[in-house]
């Protein structure tokens, strides 16, 4: 799916489900004070050390941490309606809701598709943290097939952004070749050519997230399996969770990631926390504030560094994400209108959700398969659903 400065091709979006008003309160007085938000009242509370899981995720009672028991019921019941294996919604570090259907358990791994493409974005920040690359580098130093081409002014901040230029078309990147048919999915992917120059078109180009697999083995002397297992799945306790390969032996970057609920929990929790993990900064919090709370490209304000932001601006529909969905739609707004604007997500085929509400304190996740037509439950469902089971102040 592209977007391109040239020719948008606007559409309305209708991507989010109503957000309940705002109740009002009463004074000492008598005179009605003005509706409170929790994100305002939370922002006015003096910040807490955060609460990191263990070994296991702790536990608390839905209204302990400020929800309504019987609209996480009702959000559960859609999940489960909606083909989800697990569903697990955090607060403060501990869980409030967690349910699996199908014979799962907090243990079971999935196919979180392009879930992974936020992983691989982590990983790059945490190279670019320990000096082994740098954002702005032109990929060529690490892909050495580019010079001389086209490709080579391509940087590795343009792979993260979308707006590389770099080949892209639906059969190419989907049915015929990247996803499905090339066993060197790599090798396929840095030999693809170059549409046009980087900043010029915004697309969802797997093929062009695929070639991080070879920048980061080149920067870091490691295949990005075994970087993810030391530098992130261990320090902050994703023991279930592998990139996986693919025929050739490299490892997948836009898709591939095994994981679990519990363990996307942790994911979304840690750029939450602005890259910390028990006073151990995982990543920088320069990084994760430039991947995820802000936009990388005016081409797609809902898109930071391989995470989707909450942006104001025109935004490209996430569907070739969740659904492998050519919708070529471009809308004015923001991904999730009624929700907080420092929302961002993870998304994967057949809606593999991370959702994380800094705000709120609140890392959402589901996995499954794809919901029926009669049961959408995506990004906006799962992040309205759960803000919609929060308590007023």
């Amino acid at each position: 799916m592209r977007a391109t400065r040239s020719h948008r091709r606007w559409a309305a979006a209708a991507l989010a489900i109503g957000l309940a008003g705002a109740c009002s309160a009463d004074g000492d007085d008598g005179a009605t004070e003005p509706a409170t938000s929790s994100e305002e009242t939370r922002a006015a509370e003096p910040a807490a050390e955060p609460s990191y899981p263990g070994d296991e995720w702790p536990t608390v009672e839905p209204a302990a941490a400020g929800f309504d028991p019987a609209a996480l019921d009702r959000l559960h019941q859609a999940a489960g309606a909606a083909a989800s294996t697990c569903l697990v919604v955090t607060r403060d570090g501990a869980v409030v809701d967690e349910h699996y259907w199908d014979g799962a358990t907090a243990g079971t791994t999935r196919q979180a598709f392009s879930v992974t493409k936020s992983l691989t974005s982590t990983l790059v920040g945490i190279a670019q943290d320990e000096g082994l690359l740098a954002l702005d580098d032109p990929a060529v130093e690490h892909i050495p097939e580019w010079r001389g081409t086209d490709s080579a002014s391509v940087t590795v901040e343009d792979l993260l952004s979308g707006d590389s230029g770099r080949q892209w078309d639906f059969g190419t990147d989907y049915r015929d070749n990247m996803a499905i048919g090339a066993p060197d999915k790599t090798a396929f992917a840095v030999g693809l050519g170059q549409d046009a120059p980087p900043g010029e078109v915004w697309a969802y180009n797997n093929s062009a997230v695929q070639t991080l697999s070879a920048v980061l083995e080149a920067a870091t002397g490691e295949d990005a399996a075994e970087y993810a297992r030391s530098r992130l799945f261990e320090p902050i306790g994703m023991a279930s969770s592998s990139m996986t390969t693919d025929s050739a032996g490299n490892v997948l970057t836009f898709m591939g990631l095994q994981s679990t609920c519990p363990d996307l929990a942790r994911f979304g929790y840690l750029m939450l926390n602005d890259g910390a993990w028990e006073g151990e900064q995982v990543v920088s919090s320069d990084y994760v504030e430039r991947a995820t709370r802000r936009s990388s490209t005016d081409l797609n304000a809902a898109y930071g560094l391989l995470w989707w932001v909450n942006h104001e601006g025109a935004i490209a529909s996430p569907a070739p994400a969740t659904s492998g969905a050519d919708e070529g739609v471009v809308a004015q707004g923001r991904l999730v209108p009624d929700a907080p604007d420092d929302a961002f997500w993870a998304l994967g085929f057949r809606n593999q959700v991370v959702a994380v509400i800094p705000s709120e304190g609140i890392v959402a996740v589901r996995m499954g398969a794809a919901p029926p037509a009669g049961a959408p439950f995506g990004h906006a469902e799962l992040t309205m659903g759960v803000l919609d089971a929060l308590v007023d102040p």
